[in-house]
Order: structure tokens, then sequence, then C-alpha cells
């Protein structure tokens, strides 16, 4: 932990000439982006997986009308699929399970009052009037949301509001995708079948919806909008590494899925 503090404390004094009193804040956003630099690559690998699971789709959709009524039949068929085509489910995943670590490490640096027996001076640092330390909760106490703490946070909760509401039009813009293409397999299918009402004389099973996922999927656009009580409950410091990865991620995933 001690060296990780003095990691930021260096890349702070860097930084002072250009942000004064902020420099650590700024140390912080730059840490940021070094991480996800460094996870770049899965997050690419992560987006040409999820462009192949869209491809999947109405393989998928056939799938679940063959075997819907059978659960383990229908997991062993989705697994296969999911094998033979070379698409992991779980790689979307990856990058934001890489960066936990650097989360808890910002998180516990900013929340104890020392580090390796010696007082924390970080607990020093801030961005503008607001403690890196420091909490929502503690600038509401101090000056209240129009303080200058509490402005600081205000700022913060719009810059996450304004990336949510990107992060939305992303996400429902990708389920129509692939709901499109659902659709498309599912037309395609009952062609095959040969005209009216021949796809059920062959015996092919209606489609069964997946218990839970329509609520999934109303809930999902939403998602981002939690941030916000990650951003009031966590110390300042780590607050930032949020919102900072936040705005990241939402770009990089515009980018990728052009």
């Amino acid at each position: 932990m001690s060296v990780f503090a003095s990691l930021v404390e260096r890349l702070a004094d860097l930084l002072q000439p250009l942000f004064g009193l902020s420099a650590a804040a700024a140390a912080i956003v730059l840490f940021t982006a070094l991480v996800r630099l460094l996870v770049h690559p899965l997050s690419r690998a992560a987006a040409r997986g999820q462009k192949a699971r869209a491809r999947l789709q109405p393989r998928i959709a056939e799938l679940r009308r063959r075997y819907g009524r059978d659960p383990e039949k229908l997991q062993r068929a989705l697994l296969d699929l999911h094998t033979r085509e070379k698409v992991s489910p779980l790689a979307g995943i990856l990058p934001s399970l890489f960066q936990l670590p650097a989360f808890f490490l910002l998180f516990y640096l900013f929340s104890n009052t020392t580090i390796g027996g010696r007082p924390n001076e970080l607990l020093g640092h801030e961005l503008f009037t607001a403690p890196l330390g420091s909490r929502w909760a503690d600038a509401l106490g101090d000056g209240g949301p129009l303080g200058g703490a509490g402005l600081v946070y205000a700022g913060l909760f719009a810059v996450v509001v304004a990336v949510a509401a990107f992060s939305y039009r992303l996400t429902k813009r990708s389920m129509a995708a692939n709901a499109a293409l659902t659709g498309a397999g599912a037309g395609s299918g009952g062609r095959g079948g040969g005209g009216s009402g021949s796809g059920s004389r062959g015996g092919a099973a209606e489609p069964v919806a997946v218990p839970g996922m329509g609520a999934v999927a109303k809930v999902m656009p939403f998602l981002s909008f939690f941030t916000l009580v990650t951003v009031a409950v966590v110390p300042l410091a780590a607050a930032l590494y949020v919102v900072t990865s936040m705005a990241w991620g939402v770009v990089e995933r515009a980018v990728l899925h052009r």
C-alpha cells in the first residue's frame, strides 16, 4: 500500500505546477487513464465478442424455440454453439474485473488515517475545496450542497448523469439491434417451415420466454445511473476514479461498437 501511495504522491508532485492543490486529483485521473489503457486490449476483445454474440442471436432464438421446454438441453446446445463459434459469454466482464483492484486500492488509501504506520499525507490533498478523503455526507455537513465541497460533488453528479444518459442511448440502440437480429432469425425460421402452419405441423416448439429477461431488459439501460450512489458513498478520490473510468468506458464503447 505504501508503494502505491508513493506512486500517487510522485504523480501529484509532477502535476503540481499545473494543477496546484488539485494535483493529487489530477494524478488520480491520470492513473485512471493508465489503468484504462492497460485493459483496453480486453475491452477490444469484449467488443468483438459482443458483436459475435449479436450475430449468433438468430441461431440462439432458434435453439430457444427448439429446446425452450427442456432447460438442460437448451443449456448444452447454447454452450456447444458458443464453443463452436469460439465466443465466450464472460468476455464482456473481464475489463471491469481487472479494474477492481485499482478501485479498492484508492478506496483503502483514502479511507485510512495511516499508511504503513505513518500518517496518511494523501488525506491532505483536495479537489478544489473538497478533501479527497471526504464523502458526500461530509460535504453536506460542511457548508451544505451549495458549499465549496458540495459544489464539487454537484459537478461530479452532473458528469455522471450526462455520461449515464449517453450510455442509456448506447444500450437502447444495442438492445434494439439485437432484437432486430432475433426477429430476423425468427422470421427466417418460420419461412423455412414452408408456408402457413407447416412449422407447427413439423413439431417445432413455440418460443418460450426466459424467466426474468423482460425485467432485466427494462432495467439494463438505467444501470449506469446507479453510479450516482457509488459516487455519493465512497471517498472522493475513489469517486473520481469511478467517474473518470465511466466516462472513458462509454466513449470507448461508442468507438468500438460503431
